[in-house]
């Protein structure tokens, strides 16, 4: 949440090569910054039910998203 992915823009430009397992933001390390320090986390989109519960419980995708 709130990682490099989070910071792309449209008309930004990505490199992705597959061959080099790369995925790579074309875009100044001081915008990124910028653009990190005015980011805010949404508000979760369910709160309550079985989405809710999952959004509360989850791990992270590089975890392999494991529910606790």
């Amino acid at each position: 949440m709130g990682g490099t992915i989070g910071r792309v823009r449209e008309g930004d430009s990505v490199t992705i090569d597959a061959k080099q397992l790369l995925i790579q933001l074309n875009v100044d390390e001081a915008e990124i910054a910028r653009r990190r320090a005015e980011w805010k986390a949404p508000p979760p989109r369910y709160t309550r039910g079985v989405l809710g519960k999952y959004f509360k419980l989850v791990g992270t995708a590089s975890k392999g998203a494991v529910t606790d």
